[in-house]
């Protein structure tokens, strides 16, 4: 994606070297013509971390043995995911709640039926191509509440200096070619700025296991993830 904007002969406007109380904006006057061009420059990866929200739904007549049901299963879980080799680091409690449950009838008070506790956790995988096998694992232990996975990139600074760097050629070929066309020539770049960056993780279906579910040999594909930045660069044709 590429916008640009051309004028004439322009007055910038520069902060002088004064203390911050006592700055003013002065003109400073260019011959020449103001081009203005935006460009968005990409690059791709595959993704290298996944993350799921691994959890136990519970349900009990009482508040307490609601939570004790869910602490045990929940403890089975964890024990799963270290037994798998994923360390603390790469686990977070995400939410625990504890909510009661009401059957309505028509025209009738809500009758209390018992409660239920919810006990999320989110999980990191840096071997994606493993995180299917443990989630079934994680359903013959009990969880019975997973979403995700969500995939991403764990260091996306090289890829992202390369969209940079494939963004600035685009606007100047861009800038080279207006000018061309209207008989002048880049002088010089006067101002380079970015937006974008790092994209929000590629998230994938959500789903629900039952926990009493044969293993079903869950996939999950990493396929390929694109990162973009998109630079505003300011240009003066001669």
């Amino acid at each position: 994606m590429i916008r640009t904007a051309l004028m004439g002969t322009v007055a910038l406007f520069f902060t002088t070297a004064l203390p911050a109380a006592a700055q003013e904006m002065r003109p400073v006057a260019l011959d020449g013509t103001l081009l203005e061009v935006s460009a968005e420059g990409v690059s791709t990866r595959v993704p290298d971390v996944a993350v799921i929200q691994a959890g136990v739904i519970t349900q009990a007549p009482s508040a307490s043995a609601a939570m004790a049901q869910n602490s045990r299963r929940m403890s089975g879980v964890l024990a799963a995911l270290r037994a798998a080799g994923v360390s603390d680091r790469d686990m977070q409690t995400a939410a625990i709640s504890l909510s009661p449950q009401y059957r309505y009838e028509n025209n009738q008070p809500p009758i209390l039926t018992g409660y239920q506790a919810s006990n999320q956790v989110s999980v990191r995988f840096r071997e994606i191509a493993r995180s299917g096998a443990i989630l079934d694992t994680l359903v013959k232990q009990g969880a019975n509440n997973i979403s995700g996975p969500n995939l991403t990139i764990d260091k996306p600074e090289t890829a992202l200096d390369e969209a940079r760097t494939d963004a600035i050629g685009k606007a100047r070929a861009r800038a080279t070619l207006y000018a061309q066309a209207a008989g002048l020539r880049v002088d010089r770049i006067l101002a380079i700025s970015e937006s974008g960056g790092m994209p929000p993780p590629m998230p994938m279906m959500a789903f629900r296991e039952k926990a009493q579910a044969a293993s079903a040999d869950t996939q999950v594909v990493a396929g390929e993830q694109q990162l973009s930045v998109t630079v505003s660069v300011r240009f003066l044709l001669k």
